[in-house]
């Protein structure tokens, strides 16, 4: 609301006014033509496509049980980080701020190629597979990681609620509960 308002009321801003309404237009065009995956058979379910069941074990996992790792791997590297590098890893600057991350990065990694999960998946019972059922080894779970932490890779889903990270290791993350 305040935006609009701003927006309007300054002779300059009238362009960029203009310019917004035009964006907007054009990602809701653009959103209006992107397929958003298997949706035209009311029977397919997420998973059905890559073999999975639709319930219980070795389904596709959700997206709250995901969330809920991801806080709890970010919780426990937060408290792993301050235990070992101080509280300037909450506060500081310089070289401790990335710590978080470091630790982040080497417990998913770990974990993940040990046990099939990080320490957040674990406790929510979601875990990582390859599609074709081989083990994971040690590079995926590594590359997989490092590309979390870049974000934008994990950010993009495509079909199959499946990160672009996901489809480039052929890996999915599946519910561990009977």
């Amino acid at each position: 609301m305040f935006l609009q308002s701003w927006l309007r009321t300054s002779t300059r801003d009238v362009i960029g006014w203009k310019l917004l309404s035009r964006c907007a237009f054009i990602t809701g065009a653009l959103r209006a033509q992107i397929p958003l995956g298997p949706v035209s058979d009311a029977s397919l379910y997420p998973g059905q496509t890559l073999g999975l069941p639709e319930h219980g074990r070795g389904s596709l996992a959700g997206w709250w049980p995901r969330i809920g790792a991801m806080v709890g791997d970010w919780a426990a590297s937060m408290v792993i980080a301050v235990a070992l590098f101080g509280t300037g890893v909450i506060n500081g600057s310089g070289w401790r701020v990335f710590m978080v991350l470091a630790v982040y990065f080497v417990q998913a990694s770990v974990l993940t190629a040990l046990t099939g999960g990080s320490f957040g998946q674990l406790i929510v019972r979601i875990g990582v597979i390859r599609l074709d059922g081989e083990p994971l080894g040690w590079w995926r779970p590594f590359v997989r990681t490092a590309l979390k932490c870049m974000v934008i890779p994990h950010i993009v889903v495509g079909a199959e609620r499946r990160p672009l990270t996901d489809m480039m290791l052929s890996t999915v993350v599946v519910t561990r509960r009977g």
